[in-house]
């Protein structure tokens, strides 16, 4: 579709302050004007995460990303953070399983610092053998610091046995021994490799001109030219299993509970974001009300969805004691089986439609969250959905709609389970989990 229709159908479905286009490059630029502002974000995004490495590059995608911050051919390290404090500005970075970010928070009078900063440390990065030394270190410390925070190490318990022997089941900042193992050489290839024009898109939002900002881009970014082909990505066969690790200074027990679940652009999306609210979404959710407030077995219980570009899951996290562990389990089995046998009450599915349609309006408040999102639909989408839109279809979810998702996702053989703590008292074996 040409840039004017692509804009057009912007129009027609009511994103109005929202312009694309994609340069000859193939760069992505998608702007989202917000006048009542004073503030621009502005991100530079590579369609590239930790599922898009080998085995032996795990870790790679993060280790660059800190890299980029330690200096370009023209600024310090030292520099780069006195440009983003003299304008009063936000700067930051951070990898996931499919993206890479760099963004810029700045007053919409320095848009062009902020500009001139990021297409630097993109494009002109300068490799210090010192500063990779260095922050090889720093990733180490933060490795270390996962193993220190259970309910993020069993969430990469979880991960890794769900999506066993694929990418996404490894971690995102790599081990110690994929880390310790990469050379200056293979960083600054993957470097080369990866950075082209064609795997990175530039979002924007806030008080800025399209226009303005978009001649800005093309004269920093035209000079880029693609060499190698985008890397292909294999949808990942999601496994059942329990991953069990004992780490006995811990007084709780951490576990995560889930089932396999569909991409992030299937169209019952929208059921699954009702379903999980009403599931352990919200403070009145049934896991928190039955297995916080009406027994006591723990502090932190939550479910979630996450999704990717092919694949996704649904999991529960608790933190209770290692002698409750088995109670929460069988609670949460519960409550899955509740919601495949027994219809919804009107009342509740209200109430979880309310609640998501109130956070989507809150979290579009601030022109960081407008950019994020403008770049998380142009990944998983390839279009931009008005509010209005996405709305709707939380409205047009119906009662049948949860019970028929529950029954087609809630397969108790298909259950991960992964649980982190003095876990030696606890027998469970793949039966347990079946309902």
């Amino acid at each position: 579709m040409s840039t004017l229709k692509r804009q057009a159908a912007l129009k027609s479905s009511g994103v109005d302050e929202i312009r694309r286009e994609t340069f000859s490059n193939g760069l992505i630029l998608a702007t989202e004007t917000m006048p009542t502002l004073r503030s621009v974000s502005l991100g530079v995004w590579l369609k590239m995460g930790s599922r898009h490495e080998t085995d032996e590059q795990n870790g790679m995608c993060h280790f660059i990303e800190h890299l980029l911050f330690k200096g370009t051919e023209t600024k310090t390290a030292q520099e780069i953070a006195l440009i983003v404090d003299s304008v009063g500005g936000q700067m930051d970075a951070f990898t996931t399983k499919e993206y890479t970010c760099f963004y810029f928070k700045v007053l919409d009078d320095h848009v062009d610092v902020a500009i001139d900063l990021l297409s630097d440390i993109i494009r002109h990065p300068k490799f210090i053998p010192e500063e990779v030394e260095k922050e090889r270190k720093v990733i180490f410390e933060e490795i270390k610091m996962v193993e220190d925070t259970p309910d993020e190490l069993v969430y990469d318990l979880f991960t890794e046995t769900l999506f066993r022997g694929h990418p996404l089941g490894r971690p995102i900042q790599g081990t110690i021994e994929s880390v310790g193992a990469m050379r200056q050489e293979q960083l600054t290839g993957f470097f080369r490799d990866s950075y082209e024009p064609g795997n990175l898109m530039v979002t924007a939002a806030g008080n800025l001109d399209h226009d303005r900002l978009a001649r800005a881009i093309r004269d920093t970014f035209a000079p880029m030219q693609n060499h190698r082909q985008a890397v292909a990505v294999a949808p990942p066969q999601p496994r059942s299993g329990i991953n069990v690790r004992e780490k006995k200074e811990l007084g709780q027990l951490h576990l995560c509970l889930g089932l396999p679940m569909f991409r992030m652009a299937d169209e019952r999306r929208y059921q699954a974001y009702v379903l999980n609210t009403l599931l352990g979404g919200t403070m009145s959710s049934r896991l928190f009300q039955n297995i916080r407030e009406q027994r006591g077995l723990a502090y932190s219980v939550f479910s979630s969805v996450n999704s990717f570009l092919d694949t996704g899951d649904l999991l529960v996290y608790a933190a209770t004691s290692p002698d409750s562990a088995r109670e929460v389990i069988d609670q949460v089995i519960r409550e899955l089986r509740r919601l495949k046998d027994d219809p919804v009450e009107a009342r509740e599915i209200q109430n979880a439609k309310d609640h998501l349609k109130g956070s989507l309006m809150l979290s579009l408040e601030s022109s960081n969250s407008r950019m994020s999102n403008l770049a998380r639909q142009e990944y998983y989408f390839g279009r931009q959905f008005s509010v209005d839109e996405i709305l709707d279809g939380v409205n047009r979810v119906t009662v049948a709609d949860l019970q028929r998702l529950a029954q087609e996702m809630f397969d108790g053989t298909r259950c991960t389970l992964a649980m982190l703590g003095q876990t030696s008292r606890i027998k469970i074996a793949p039966k347990d989990l079946e309902f």
